[in-house]
């Protein structure tokens, strides 16, 4: 070729590159795994399946090409292992386990590192088929927060707070969790990109790992890795996610599902949040039962409720909000006089709010005002996670609480016991920070109201696939009735309904703080794996 040839041949590279670059965030979702139920209907028809490994474009702004190319000579952020051995007395017998602290590095097809995976995989030692066992990720949400709270809440080894919940003092103390699934299940915690010690290669834009598609993506790679390298196909597969956890766990189910032919056995998801199209009042109705388990746990609830047990009283707060509350609010301005003294009063008693504070409302009740409402009497707030929990602020008059009482309580002892455990018992040396709490802004929702329509169409397509939702009666992050209007109206035919189960506990957000929740905990999912596979 001429030199002439070679100028015109370099301008027009440099205008294909130019226009990779301009892509919309639209066409570089297409090389990502989009389960159909959350493509646009003209582009159902389209195979938005890449091959793994396939390197996504840059988003706007990324680095020029020469960047690109001299980022890609970079020595490849290098896979580490540590190994250990332990034993520990789990549900009732002595298990001899591996753990293996690591990290996994994610490249596109021309080698590219693009992200860092931090895990910690536990497995049952003395196994006579390895690939019959069953096999759990597990992980917190978010989006932004690092898997040591179900880390040290799920796995082998648990801080040690008071029975219900609360955090001690240092110093602190890990024992031997006898509710670790580790009886029913090996388990593999894993941190999401931008959290824990898991991070995008350097270089690397960081918006094409933050999003609802984007994340279960990266994570479906990382769980394709474990599973081949670690030669776990033909074992049955789990998730369990906590709160924005579960979010991911109903997406991965449709991505794993296109993108990696990976079918699951089971998800768990604990604290679920409600990932459908709910509106302001749906979400106004969805509180209001939480409210009333909440106060009858403070005893503040008329006698006739307050003398039922819980379930009782949860119950008959659903009929009310799903009934008389949400035919007031649907009438909005049309309510009668009387029809709003009467549905006032009704809030009342099933709130132990003042009727005047609900007027005041609209009788629309936001979490905020009402975690510094419903004890002002007493100069006390009440806990979002964990509404058990009671707090004081400086201003006992204002309208939001300065502080979540029930995340300040244990956070701290939570943080620091895995600190020293990751280093001192699994032999994890690193100067690397630990992000506790991830930058992952902003983060792309695109895709988030087509959640549940995902999980209903990876449950229809995997007929096998079990679903436990596992409720805190005290969580006000993620009301239980919530996921319950969720899954009452995925539109699961009729033989598939059965293959979703719901259980319940009086705990908050982080079921397993509390001891007696705990311990069914351990048997609900342990139950629930053992019967969802043969063996």
């Amino acid at each position: 070729m001429n030199r002439l040839g070679v100028i015109v041949a370099a301008s027009f590279l440099a205008v294909c590159i130019a226009e990779a670059q301009q892509r919309t965030p639209e066409q570089q979702r297409d090389q990502m795994t989009i389960p159909s139920a959350q493509q646009p209907q003209q582009q159902q028809r389209r195979n938005s399946t890449r091959t793994t490994g396939e390197q996504q474009p840059q988003t706007p702004g990324a680095e020029p090409a020469q960047a690109q190319q001299q980022n890609r000579l970079r020595a490849v952020p290098e896979e580490k292992t540590v190994t250990t051995r332990h034993s520990a007395r789990i549900g009732g017998q002595q298990i001899n386990y591996t753990s293996t602290a690591g990290t996994y590095g994610i490249k596109s097809d021309d080698e590219t590192p693009k992200a860092t995976f931090f895990y910690v995989a536990y497995v049952k030692e003395d196994v006579p088929d390895s690939a019959k066992r069953p096999v759990s990720f597990v992980y917190n949400g978010g989006p932004g927060a690092a898997s040591l709270f179900t880390h040290m809440g799920l796995g082998p080894r648990r801080v040690v707070l008071t029975a219900d919940g609360h955090g001690t003092p240092a110093p602190y103390q890990v024992v031997d969790d006898e509710d670790c699934f580790l009886d029913a299940t090996d388990l593999v915690f894993v941190d999401a990109i931008g959290t824990g010690y898991s991070r995008p290669a350097p270089g690397q834009n960081t918006s094409q790992f933050y999003g609802v598609i984007q994340d279960a993506n990266y994570f479906s790679d990382f769980m394709y890795q474990y599973i081949t390298r670690n030669e776990r196909w033909a074992s049955p597969k789990y998730l369990i996610g906590e709160s924005y956890g579960t979010t991911r766990s109903a997406e991965l189910a449709g991505v794993l599902q296109q993108r990696h032919q990976m079918y699951l056995n089971g998800i768990v998801l604990v604290s679920s949040v409600a990932f459908s199209n709910w509106g302001g009042d749906d979400r106004t109705i969805f509180f209001l039962p939480t409210y009333t388990t909440t106060a009858w746990y403070h005893k503040m609830l008329p006698p006739d409720l307050q003398g039922e047990n819980i379930e009782a009283v949860a119950q008959a707060a659903r009929q009310f909000a799903h009934g008389e509350y949400a035919a007031a609010l649907e009438k909005g301005d049309q309510l009668s006089t009387s029809e709003h003294q009467k549905v006032v009063q009704d809030i009342a008693r099933f709130t132990a709010l003042s009727p005047k504070f609900i007027e005041e409302c609209n009788l629309r009740i936001s979490p905020q005002r009402w975690f510094k409402e419903l004890r002002r009497d007493k100069r006390r707030t009440i806990g979002r996670l964990d509404s058990r929990f009671e707090g004081m602020d400086v201003d006992a008059a204002g309208e939001r609480y300065e502080y979540d009482s029930s995340e300040a309580s244990y956070e701290g002892a939570i943080v620091a016991t895995f600190q020293d455990y990751v280093r001192r018992e699994l032999g994890w040396k690193t100067d690397m920070y630990y992000a506790v709490s991830g930058n992952v802004r902003p983060w792309d929702k695109t895709g988030n109201t087509e959640v549940a329509e995902v999980l209903r169409s990876a449950m229809t397509q995997q007929s096998n696939l079990k679903v436990l939702v596992v409720c805190g009666y005290y969580d006000v992050a993620t009301p239980f009735n919530g996921i319950e209007q969720t899954v009452s109206h995925m539109n699961l035919e009729p033989p598939l309904r059965k293959n979703i189960s719901f259980t319940y506990y009086e705990s908050g957000h982080m079921v397993y703080i509390d001891r007696k929740a705990h311990d069914k905990l351990h048997k609900d999912v342990d139950d629930f794996i053992n019967a969802s596979y043969p063996h």
